[in-house]
């Protein structure tokens, strides 16, 4: 079985809070197991040590070194799990199941940037560490990020690849609002790629359904399995699926970056 689909223990190479609340955490593969590259949108399931705690956590990658196998976790400290995770020390061990699902279709975006679409990297809240992964690999594209405050981690990074914007719910830095006030400042771009709550990205579907822009959106879901094997995600679809003939699909194997007129949000 490939270390894509199969439960492997990495070592914690550095764990720390970059901002009030999140943490970000590296984690290194063995040699033998790590994988060839990561696709942003991409997840992993990581296991709590502590045996209270059986279900993986679904956490995006942030970012990916497939030369030292080096794995970049950035997510918010919400509950019991996600505290035990920050709490782990270098040269600790932890399991990951994963990479998992469906990511952004680099060689599509590839293509039209280089046909000179302008295309949106949006984020909102801890849906804007995957999209630095996205920003990466895919240079000088244009960053819309969603704050609360002014707590604006990652931002500067975002910087490096893209030309960036923030918005703050409080109005303590960018644009006092929404991503989608930062968005109609300017010209609508041609092509969007989206993670963040639910809220977010309806109406940013909206808002590309209304100026003719394609869309992918990376879908947050609670997730026990990651495999497709419990159902626990399934999100409704605007088509049927051609062997169980209903409007579903499951986010972490389908998903989670699905063309927006293919979900029903």
């Amino acid at each position: 079985m490939s270390s894509a689909v199969r439960k492997t223990s990495t070592l914690v190479q550095s764990a720390r809070m970059i901002s009030e609340n999140i943490c970000e955490l590296v984690l290194v593969y063995p040699a033998g197991e790590r994988p060839e590259e990561a696709v942003p949108g991409q997840f992993v399931m990581i296991y709590p040590n502590d045996g209270a705690h059986m279900l993986g956590r679904p956490i995006s990658v942030c970012g990916y070194d497939p030369l030292a196998g080096a794995l970049r976790l950035v997510f918010r400290t919400a509950g019991a799990g996600t505290k035990e995770l920050a709490a782990l020390q270098p040269g600790e061990h932890v399991d990951v199941l994963g990479l998992l699902g469906n990511g952004y279709p680099m060689e599509e975006l590839r293509t039209r940037k280089s046909e000179g679409a302008k295309i949106a990297l949006i984020g909102g809240g801890i849906g804007i560490p995957p999209m630095l992964e996205l920003a990466r690999q895919l240079p000088g594209c244009h960053a819309v990020l969603g704050y609360r405050t002014n707590d604006l981690f990652l931002y500067g990074e975002f910087e490096e690849y893209a030309v960036t914007a923030a918005a703050t719910e409080d109005g303590s830095a960018g644009t006092k609002g929404t991503v989608l006030d930062v968005l109609k400042q300017d010209k609508a771009p041609d092509l969007i790629c989206a993670c963040g709550p639910l809220p977010m990205l309806r109406a940013i579907k909206q808002y590309a359904e209304e100026n003719g822009a394609a869309a992918f959106l990376s879908l947050e879901e609670r997730m026990a399995c990651g495999v497709g094997v419990c159902l626990g995600c399934v999100c409704t679809t605007t088509h049927k699926d051609e062997h169980s003939q209903v409007h579903r699909a499951r986010v972490c194997t389908e998903g989670p970056v699905f063309r927006a007129e293919d979900v029903a949000i």
